[in-house]
C-alpha cells in the first residue's frame, strides 16, 4: 500500500514538474492570447524564439496589435527586426498611425528609420501634426548700419522618404538664421525692415532651406523685430579712435626725432667748440715760434694786445645795458 501511494506521488510530481518546466519554457498563455485575437502563431514557433533569445511577447502583442489593424506582418519581419536591436512595438505604433492617416509607409521603411536612430512614430506624427520651431535670437546689420534683433517660428513638417540620411533640427536653424542675417544685410535701411517684416519670410523660404534635410518648411513668421545698437556709429568712433592713436604715436615719433636732432646738433656744436678753442690753443704757440724765429717783434706783440684788449673793451661796452634817459620836467625843464 505504502509502495503505491509513493509510486502515484512520484507520478504527480513528474507532471507537476513537466507542466512547470512547459509552461516556463513554453509561452502557452501567450499563445492562447494569440489564438484567441486570430494571430496564427504555432507552438514551436514561440519555443524557436525561445531559443534564439527572443522575447516572445515583444514579437507576438506587437502582431496582435497590428493583425487587428489591418496590417499584414509576419513573425519573422518582427522577429528579424528585433533581432537588429529595434523597436519593434514603436514600428507597428507607427505603421497603424500612418494607415490611419493615409500615409504611405512599409514596413522596410519604417524598420530602416528606427534602426537609424530616429523615432519612426514621432516623425509620423510630425507629418500628421507640424511642429513650430522657435529660432534663437538672430542679430544683423542693415547697410544703415543699425543692428536689428530677429525672432522666427519655423512650422515644419517631417519627410518621411528624407528621414534616412536627413539633416536635423540644428540644420533647419542654421539656414534659417543664415537666411535671416543675408536679408537684413542686404536692406538698404533697418526701416525697410521694420516695416515689411515678412520680407525676410518670403526671401528665405524662396531658398529652398529644407533641401536635404528630413522635414519640410511649411512657413516661417516673424515673431519679434527689435532695434539693437547701431553698429555703423561704433564702427566709426573705433575708426577715429584707432586713427587718432596712430596720429599720436606718428607725433611722437617726430618729436622724439626732433629731440634726437637736437641732441646731436648740440653735440655738433659742443665738438666745434673743441674745435675752437683747439685752435685757439695754438695761437700762443705760433707766436712764440714767430718770436724765437725773429719773424714778430716786440712792439708788434704790444700792439696786438693793445688791439685785444680794445677789442674786448667795445665787446664789454656793447653788452652793458644802456643808460636811462632824462625824462621830462614840470614847466619845460630837464634834468
Amino acid at each position: 500500500m505504502n509502495a503505491a501511494w509513493i509510486g502515484l506521488a512520484l507520478i504527480v510530481l513528474v507532471i507537476v514538474v513537466f507542466f512547470a518546466v512547459l509552461f516556463t519554457f513554453v509561452p502557452v498563455m501567450l499563445w492562447i492570447s494569440a489564438w484567441a485575437a486570430g494571430v496564427r502563431v504555432g507552438i514551436f514557433t514561440l519555443v524557436g524564439m525561445r531559443l534564439r533569445r527572443v522575447i516572445p511577447s515583444r514579437i507576438v502583442n506587437p502582431l496582435i496589435k497590428a493583425t487587428k489593424a489591418g496590417l499584414n506582418l509576419t513573425t519573422n519581419q518582427l522577429e528579424s527586426h528585433y533581432l537588429a536591436g529595434g523597436n519593434v512595438d514603436r514600428v507597428v505604433n507607427a505603421l497603424i498611425a500612418a494607415e490611419r492617416a493615409n500615409i504611405a509607409l512599409g514596413f522596410a521603411r519604417a524598420a530602416a528609420i528606427d534602426l537609424a536612430g530616429r523615432d519612426v512614430l514621432q516623425a509620423v506624427q510630425m507629418s500628421v501634426n507640424p511642429r513650430v520651431i522657435e529660432t534663437p535670437i538672430v542679430s544683423a546689420v542693415a547697410k544703415d548700419g543699425i543692428e536689428l534683433k530677429v525672432k522666427a517660428r519655423v512650422t515644419v513638417r517631417a519627410n518621411i522618404d528624407r528621414l534616412v540620411g536627413g539633416a536635423g533640427e540644428e540644420t533647419i536653424l542654421a539656414r534659417v538664421g543664415e537666411g535671416i542675417v543675408t536679408t537684413i544685410g542686404s536692406a538698404t535701411s533697418h526701416k525697410d525692415v521694420l516695416e515689411n517684416p515678412d520680407k525676410i519670410s518670403r526671401t528665405v523660404l524662396d531658398k529652398g532651406l529644407d533641401a536635404g534635410t528630413a522635414f519640410e518648411i511649411l512657413s516661417i513668421d516673424i515673431a519679434d523685430v527689435d532695434i539693437g545698437k547701431n553698429v555703423g556709429a561704433q564702427l566709426q568712433t573705433d575708426q577715429a579712435e584707432a586713427d587718432k592713436q596712430i596720429a599720436q604715436a606718428k607725433a611722437e615719433e617726430r618729436r622724439a626725432m626732433a629731440v634726437a636732432r637736437e641732441q646731436e646738433m648740440r653735440a655738433y656744436v659742443e665738438e666745434m667748440r673743441a674745435k675752437v678753442v683747439e685752435a685757439e690753443s695754438e695761437v700762443p704757440r705760433a707766436m712764440a715760434e714767430a718770436l724765437r724765429e725773429g719773424k714778430l717783434g716786440v712792439m708788434d706783440y704790444m700792439q696786438m694786445q693793445n688791439i685785444v684788449a680794445d677789442t674786448r673793451m667795445r665787446e664789454s661796452i656793447a653788452k652793458s645795458p644802456p643808460p636811462d634817459l632824462p625824462g621830462p620836467l614840470s614847466g619845460g625843464e630837464t634834468k
